[in-house]
């Protein structure tokens, strides 16, 4: 692989840039970030990329497109670069919904141009390029979306290129991997900003001072709010229906407990509570997380 262009350089696409060149994986790497912000830590940072926003001569040439902004910015950016693509370019993406703006893609894309969408499932609450790290998909899952007009030589390209920055490949269609994050990250992301806005409201209700005493369940459910807000909403906006429907089975569940709390259920209430550790213990088991405590002082 000759040209890269990656677009937009927070800690995504600054992650990518440095495991691109740990790994050796291009020849050159070109960015495109239209934060004036970002720009100056690029170049602050030395970063071994070229900084372009020429796509009439960039675009051409390249092997590989990395979309990395917010799912908002998508129809913008191809209206950009549709004219200056190419079908031998492989174009990826890492956004976190995907059926709404596979959707979009397909509308505004030019025809005769392959769109392999990808998402690799990692991140941290922190945004910028500042942030990056060469090693930040190592051993992670990356998701790539296959379905019926898939171009399957870029689609196995893709699983090479995830593979060899260190991802571990899944391979589903835009509904199951919609229907799938909905429950295990857009609901959890949800929770975590509702929380927060909970305990700020509680505080100010009961004139406590709640934060300054934040328990190591608020704390990290804090950690988790402190993601990127444009980022979340065009989530929760693109998968609106799969996470309105885990948020009803989420409230359904919550009233089972307050249900149980009320009447002091406990046969119920031990039952929920020994059932649910056993996630905990599937998920260590499954390499998702080690099983060593963690105070927050890490």
């Amino acid at each position: 692989m000759k040209n890269v262009l990656i677009i937009g350089c927070g800690l995504i696409g600054s992650s990518l840039l440095r495991s691109i060149v740990d790994k050796k994986i291009a020849k050159k790497i070109f960015i495109y970030e239209k934060s004036k912000s970002n720009l100056l830590k690029i170049k602050r940072l030395r970063l071994p990329c070229e900084i372009t926003s020429d796509f009439e001569k960039t675009v051409p040439n390249l092997d590989l497109i990395i979309f990395c902004t917010p799912l908002g910015e998508y129809e913008k950016i191809i209206l950009k670069i549709n004219k200056y693509l190419l079908p031998k370019t492989i174009i990826t993406d890492v956004g976190s919904s995907k059926e709404k703006s596979m959707e979009l893609i397909k509308k505004k894309l030019k025809k005769g141009i392959f769109w392999t969408s990808s998402h690799p499932i990692a991140g941290s609450e922190v945004s910028g390029p500042e942030h990056g790290v060469k090693n930040l998909f190592l051993n992670k899952w990356c998701i790539i979306i296959k379905e019926k007009n898939t171009n399957k030589k870029h689609l196995e390209l893709l699983v090479k290129f995830w593979k060899k920055i260190g991802s571990r490949v899944a391979i589903m269609d835009a509904k199951k991997h919609d229907a799938v994050f909905s429950m295990t990250s857009h609901l959890p992301h949800l929770i975590a900003y509702n929380l927060v806005k909970t305990a700020t409201d509680f505080e100010k209700q009961q004139k406590y001072e709640l934060i300054k005493f934040s328990a190591g369940g608020l704390r990290d459910f804090s950690r988790i709010a402190a993601s990127n807000e444009i980022m979340w909403r065009d989530v929760f906006f693109d998968n609106q229906k799969n996470i309105s429907r885990v948020i009803d089975l989420f409230i359904k569940n919550l009233r089972s407990f307050k249900k149980d709390i009320q009447s002091k259920n406990n046969k119920s209430i031990i039952k929920k509570l020994v059932d649910t550790k056993k996630v905990r213990k599937k998920i260590i088991k499954l390499k998702q997380d080690i099983n060593k405590p963690d105070f927050g002082r890490t």
